[in-house]
This record gives structure tokens, sequence and C-alpha cells, in this order.
């Protein structure tokens, strides 16, 4: 099994360790994000993003979606 591997976030320079091989123990794990945005994510970067700019994007489309919410 490969080792954990030292990134840098694409979206906002920061260093962070992406444990893809064990998805449960990597720094997104726990981040739930919508289809809209992990296409936008797929679209824009060519890597993984940190867990403050996923985080900062799930925040975002939740406040959207709020806006939208009858």
């Amino acid at each position: 099994m490969p080792a954990p591997e030292q990134k840098v976030c694409p979206c906002c320079k920061s260093a962070f360790v992406c444990n893809a091989t064990d998805i449960a123990s990597c720094q997104c794990s726990g981040v739930i994000l919508t289809d809209y945005d992990k296409a936008t994510i797929a679209k824009s970067y060519n890597d993984c993003l940190c867990r403050n700019c996923l985080l900062a994007m799930q925040t975002t489309t939740d406040n959207i979606l709020d806006t939208f919410t009858i």
C-alpha cells in the first residue's frame, strides 16, 4: 500500500497530506460535497484540494442552497 502523499493545494497553495489509499484516514474524509462541487473541482483543478478549501466550497454551496430554499 502506498504511503500518504505530501501535496500542495492547487487552490490556496498550502501543504497537506493526501491519504487516498486509506480514504477514511485522509484529510478530506467527512467533507460532503454536491455533484456540482465535485464537477467544479474536477474542471478547475488537476489535483486534490486541502480540507480548508473543500470546507469553504461546502459552506459556500450550503449558503447558496439556503438562499433558494422556500
